[in-house]
């Protein structure tokens, strides 16, 4: 019997894994998604508010550049974000999923909140912020290096485990505010040594966040420093790319594992002690408000570089501000800056499916 062939007809198009791309390349991507976002976002807004879509980015614009209160603000904000999400960049840059920085952050911020209330009225401010950063560093990465320890010695799922470590630490703060309540039993701290400023970052310049923004922006340096100058930032990529190849070269796995979460865990820390002694001067489980899971989504898309994720968590905290401000502006509920905010960053975290891989299409058939 005769074969019969069967010609195989070609997709019209398939999906091919880019080896590489020139930068240049991937922020064009990257910035025409962001355009083609705002055009969605623009004409969403239209179809729910009947307003002219250049208002409505007006909007957004003063929502965050508006008054020098609010630029401080977003100044504020964004060293906050960046700051946790330079601290998950080790982490997740050695392919260890901690999900758990809003817990280490809420571990810091508590240590920092239990010196200012405990030992407030008995040490010269200098030496109570001295005991204040040692606290909060070793609080964070004590809550990094726990789950560390369980992945090094038995290989436990550090996703769950860093995950479960929120909850606990969000449980152990609604403890303490109730512990610490004023008035006793209210439930809430309220500004902790309101009167004496004991515990409290000082102020330069009549500028109440220039301290926090310079101790980020340092942070930020050291990491790039630690990450891309160093044998530690070295022996992090490689058990990242992969742990046999570590072993293989010698690298301890279980010593890098370990290492890496303390680092981790201690800049969280840090995060909270900024936060409660340089932004709120008080302490709740709502202290780290989300930083915790947004800053992955920013070390993620800044490709685990800590200066590009200035760039992305400048981003995110824009949006967010401004769609804020579209929301009080138009009467809308906060759903609706929430909606806004998706949508762009739907296409941004979109585009970066391009960047790593290309559409091909089936070539014509020559006759």
């Amino acid at each position: 019997m005769a074969d019969t062939e069967h010609k195989v007809k070609e997709p019209l198009f398939h999906i091919a894994k880019r080896s590489s791309i020139v930068w240049w390349k991937a922020w064009l991507i990257r910035l025409g998604a962001i355009l083609l976002a705002l055009i969605v976002s623009g004409l969403v807004s239209f179809l729910l508010t009947k307003e002219n879509p250049l208002r409505i980015y007006a909007v957004m614009i003063d929502g965050a550049f508006g008054t020098k209160r609010r630029l401080w603000s977003l100044g504020q904000n964004i060293a906050m974000l960046l700051c946790v999400s330079v601290a998950v960049a080790p982490a997740f840059k050695m392919k260890f999923w901690n999900i758990g920085a809003e817990g280490q952050v809420l571990a810091g911020g508590l240590a920092s909140a239990a010196c200012m209330i405990l030992l407030g009225d008995s040490l010269p401010n200098p030496v109570l912020l001295l005991i204040m950063i040692v606290a909060s560093i070793g609080a964070g990465a004590l809550w990094g290096v726990i789950p560390a320890i369980f992945k090094a010695r038995w290989n436990t799922n550090e996703t769950l485990f860093t995950l479960m470590m929120n909850y606990i630490a969000i449980q152990l703060v609604s403890f303490f505010v109730y512990k610490f309540s004023v008035p006793k039993g209210s439930g809430q701290v309220g500004i902790i040594n309101r009167t004496s400023h004991a515990g409290w970052l000082p102020v330069y310049f009549d500028m109440e966040y220039l301290l926090n923004i310079v101790v980020v922006l340092m942070i930020t340096f050291v990491v790039y420093v630690y990450l891309n100058q160093t044998k530690h930032g070295y022996e992090i990529s490689v058990v990242g790319e992969s742990e046999n190849t570590a072993r293989y070269v010698g690298i301890s796995v279980k010593k890098v594992i370990i290492r890496t979460m303390l680092v981790s865990g201690a800049i969280c820390g840090m995060a909270g002690l900024l936060l409660v002694a340089g932004t709120d001067h008080t302490i709740s489980r709502d202290t780290a408000s989300g930083r915790g899971f947004t800053a992955i989504m920013v070390a993620w898309m800044a490709k685990f570089n800590p200066f590009f994720m200035i760039l992305t968590s400048f981003l995110i905290v824009f949006l967010e501000k401004g769609a804020t401000e579209i929301s009080t502006e138009f009467g809308l509920n906060e759903s609706f800056s929430e909606i806004i905010t998706g949508i762009i960053l739907f296409f941004i975290i979109g585009c970066e499916f391009f960047i790593q891989y290309s559409v091909k299409f089936r070539k014509k058939e020559v006759a």
